[in-house]
C-alpha cells in the first residue's frame, strides 16, 4: 500500500475520519476499462473512484482528471468508433494512481486535512489496517464539517 497515514494518532480528538467520511463508496476492480471509469464518473457525479482487488483492498484511485488526461482529443481526426475503441481497450490500471495515500477511520480529521492541504489532494481513501476500503473523505466532506462548526460558532 502507498503512504499510509493510516494509524490513528495519539492526539485526542472528538473529530474522527469515520464520522465525516462517505462510507458508501462505488469502486472499480482492476479488470475495469477506462470506459467503465468514465461512465461511472459521469453517472454518479463522483470525481474520485477507488480501484480495488476482488477482496476489496485498495490498489489505486482514478479521478475524472485521469480519465480526461488519457482521452483522445475531440479535435483529433478519430471517428466515434475509434474514440470508443480507445476507451474500451484501455485498462483502468493505466490511468489510476497506484498505491494511494490512505487513512484509518479512527484517525483525527485534522490528519486528513493535513494530508489534503500539504499534498493538494481532493480526497483520501479510508482503509482498515489490512488495506480494505471502508470509505473516502473528500474536500466536500470537510467543507460540510467546517460549515457545521461555523454555524455552531454563530449560534454561541
Amino acid at each position: 500500500m502507498g503512504d499510509s497515514a493510516g494509524s490513528p494518532s495519539a492526539v485526542k480528538s472528538a473529530f474522527r475520519v469515520r464520522d465525516y467520511m462517505t462510507s458508501t463508496v462505488t469502486s472499480l476492480t482492476v479488470d475495469a476499462r477506462l470506459l467503465d471509469a468514465a461512465l461511472l464518473i459521469r453517472r454518479t457525479g463522483k470525481r474520485h473512484v477507488p480501484v480495488v482487488s476482488e477482496e476489496g483492498k485498495v490498489l489505486g484511485i482514478i479521478s475524472d482528471r485521469d480519465v480526461a488526461r488519457l482521452a483522445p482529443s475531440v479535435l483529433s481526426p478519430l471517428s466515434p468508433e475509434e474514440y470508443n475503441k480507445i476507451f474500451e481497450g484501455t485498462s483502468v490500471t493505466l490511468a489510476m494512481t497506484k498505491d494511494p495515500v490512505t487513512i484509518h477511520p479512527d484517525a483525527p480529521v485534522q490528519q486528513a486535512v493535513n494530508i489534503m492541504a500539504t499534498k493538494k489532494f481532493s480526497s483520501v481513501l479510508v482503509t482498515e489496517p489490512d488495506g480494505k476500503l471502508v470509505g473516502i473523505i473528500t474536500v466536500t466532506d470537510l467543507l460540510s464539517l467546517l460549515n457545521q462548526l461555523l454555524q455552531a460558532a454563530d449560534r454561541s
